[in-house]
């Protein structure tokens, strides 16, 4: 099935030029690390925001559909309605059974504790593609290619420090994210 087409009928032309692009990064970072197909993770990051421009109203219906992992505050924030839309998306229309793939999809806005090499590579392709641009982005990249779990750890710091800047709510699958990480590299400094 080809789903460049139907991406590229579900989003603008910005969305989908940010789609392409996570998509070549996800690639480029399974290839540096070689612990995830580079075809699966350039489908997955193609994929990510594949319902990022539907109705609120409809990513909610399908939100409140994906399963029993939603915790209540990203029930609060509607821009995070997409990623576990998108994965019930993929699953239920796209056909789409392979749950690392879905589970990057669902969580490369949150993130969780214990991702998958998919899944982190996903989430840092999303933050680091190339049509970005926020402070600290130089270092985010470079870090990116030189250890995963420092550049998660860096990733889940800068975005909870963004999230209470704001005042907004914190996902309890960021802040575990944060602590798996925060710990992963705690051990990894030790060893």
């Amino acid at each position: 099935m080809e789903f460049t087409g139907i991406v590229r009928s579900m989003l603008g032309d910005k969305r989908f030029e940010h789609s392409i692009n996570v998509a070549e990064e996800a690639r480029k970072l399974a290839r540096h690390y070689g612990n995830a197909s580079p075809e699966t993770a350039y489908l997955t990051g193609l994929l990510h925001d594949i319902c990022k421009e539907l109705p609120k109203g409809e990513l909610l219906e399908m939100v409140k559909k994906s399963g029993p992992d939603i915790c209540p505050a990203e029930l609060e924030i509607p821009q995070l309605y997409h990623a576990p839309a998108g994965a019930w998306y993929i699953r239920e229309r796209l056909g789409i059974k392979d749950e690392d793939l879905l589970c990057a999809v669902r969580f490369h806005t949150t993130g969780r504790g214990g991702m998958s090499a998919l899944e982190e590579i996903t989430y840092l392709a999303d933050l680091i593609s190339a049509d970005r641009d926020y402070p600290d982005l130089k270092h985010m990249r470079k870090l990116a290619y030189k250890n995963i779990n420092k550049a998660m750890l860096y990733a889940f710091s800068y975005c909870i420090t963004e999230t209470v800047e704001e005042r907004s709510l914190i996902p309890e699958n960021t802040v575990n994210a944060y602590n798996y990480y925060l710990l992963k590299s705690g051990k990894e400094l030790k060893a």
